[in-house]
């Protein structure tokens, strides 16, 4: 697969990441762990080599799955985790937490579950309004002085938090959610990255599954599933939203591909620093996925999918208005 570096830092991932989350947490119950570990190592022999995870997806599990299915091979391998949240006796999310002294301490505790020496890439899953971005990236700072973190990300976070936070220890990547349904980050997130040189890594690059087509109103949910809560997700806005799918497997069938691989295929024409991380749970999904890679839309295609998505007003928020609070602006 091809590589690629994110922004100038100089840290060379493939072309499309692995976002690990879905196999523990968030779309219904956990994936068998076997199964799991399997199609990870599957991932690495098509090439993939960034893997997206985090304290949080599980909680805790993730980073586990991850860290057996890919200490093994890790000089193959570029594992992102993140900071950012604090959770009760219990294990449930309760509210943020980027102090510096609990930066330090999940940095350890995720070193230990994913059973690696250093973390590739640390993200601050949330930014916190309590405490200073500036205190934030001064740990990293310290903890990649230590050798325990190689590079600094944020996720979800505005443009002046950007700014601050690369002033004190540069970003080499920004994760947050951008596809052909979610394009906010146009106006003013990606210029700004283009002018930093930060890479950029959107999550959520398929619409959480809808672009792939294979969900429509009547799509039921199981009930521990995260989507149930997402505006964008009630029947009606499905039903509305399914014109921009339509609008990908038109173009997919030009180009004998996947309605997904198009939705991939355009991220990848955006920028060279992009690098999205589908997730997935199902062998022939990754294989898909990554076969996005190589899927060459021309700048007619790009011009058609542009006209044509102009015309398409999404249906729905993104994001639950709790969920929505945490989001920095």
């Amino acid at each position: 697969m091809q590589k690629r570096i994110l922004g100038k830092s100089g840290l060379e991932v493939s072309g499309v990441g692995l976002g690990c989350m879905g196999m523990s947490f968030g779309y219904g119950p956990a994936a068998d762990e076997q199964e799991m570990i399997s199609l990870l190592r599957s991932a690495v022999d098509l090439g993939v080599t960034f893997f997206d995870t985090a304290e949080a997806y599980g909680p805790f599990t993730n980073e586990e799955l991850v860290g057996k299915a890919l200490s093994p091979i890790r000089e193959q391998v570029v594992i992102a985790t993140k900071f950012g949240f604090h959770f009760d006796a219990n294990g449930k999310q309760a509210g943020l937490n980027s102090r510096p002294e609990h930066v330090k301490e999940v940095a350890d505790a995720s070193l230990k579950r994913l059973n690696i020496d250093a973390i590739d890439l640390f993200y601050q899953h949330r930014v916190d309004p309590d405490v200073p971005i500036e205190d934030v990236a001064g740990t990293v700072k310290e903890l990649i002085q230590e050798g325990k973190v190689r590079h600094f990300g944020l996720s979800e976070a505005g443009v002046r938090t950007i700014r601050r936070a690369h002033a004190v220890q540069p970003v080499t990547a920004l994760q947050s959610e951008y596809s052909l349904w979610w394009r906010e980050p146009e106006a003013e997130i990606i210029p700004t990255l283009e002018e930093l040189g930060i890479g950029f890594v959107p999550f959520s690059p398929l619409g959480k599954g809808f672009l792939t087509g294979k969900i429509d109103e009547s799509t039921s949910f199981d009930s521990t599933d995260f989507r149930n809560t997402v505006p964008r997700f009630a029947p009606e806005a499905r039903k509305a939203n399914r014109a921009l799918v339509d609008l990908l497997g038109s173009i997919a069938q030009r180009k004998n591909a996947m309605p997904a691989q198009i939705a991939l295929a355009w991220l990848l024409a955006q920028k060279p620093w992009i690098v999205p991380i589908p997730g997935t749970t199902k062998l022939h999904r990754l294989q898909e996925n990554v076969a996005a890679a190589f899927v060459e839309l021309t700048e007619g295609d790009l011009r058609d999918i542009e006209s044509a998505a102009s015309q398409i007003p999404v249906q729905g928020a993104r994001y639950s208005e709790s969920a929505q609070r945490m989001i920095d602006r």
